[in-house]
């Protein structure tokens, strides 16, 4: 494989052309190659930190809460649930329908879910969150739909 000996009948100290093509290098290469990706793959994996619900229904009879929903359409149209409001209003129309719905907590510290319409620009949307977060409201969840 990586060199000729005796043969030929030529001389003593000749070893003639070896055509044969030498693959250890490349072998050893390729095993150098295995062993940095193996190293580098597990330190390129990140780890995100889900806040997931408990996997615990509530009891039966209980009522369950139903969420806030901000729908943002087409033509920066803005509502929570159903009632229309636009963006320098969101904060104070949120606020009220949250403290509406459960009076114990703060607003700012109830969950609320933002759903966008497939024709809403993306500037539009991030608008809407950076209103949010700017006021406070933190505890964000995306809906999406499926296609």
């Amino acid at each position: 494989m990586g060199a000729k000996i005796g043969g030929g009948g030529s001389g003593k100290f000749d070893l003639g052309q070896n055509s044969d093509m030498n693959v250890t290098p490349f072998v050893d290469v390729m095993l150098v190659l295995l062993i940095i990706f193996m190293v580098s793959i597990p330190a390129a994996t990140v780890s995100i930190k889900l806040d997931l619900p408990p996997a615990i229904p509530p009891p039966p009879g209980t009522k369950v809460k139903e969420p806030t929903l901000i729908n943002i359409q087409a033509g920066n149209a803005i509502f929570i649930g159903e009632i229309p409001t636009t963006l320098d209003h969101l904060p104070a129309d949120l606020a009220t329908q949250l403290t509406k719905d459960d009076p114990t907590l703060p607003p700012t510290e109830q969950r609320v879910y933002i759903r966008a319409n497939r024709d809403v620009r993306y500037g539009d949307f991030m608008s809407v969150m950076n209103t949010l977060q700017g006021n406070g409201f933190y505890q964000v969840a995306l809906i999406n739909e499926e296609l």
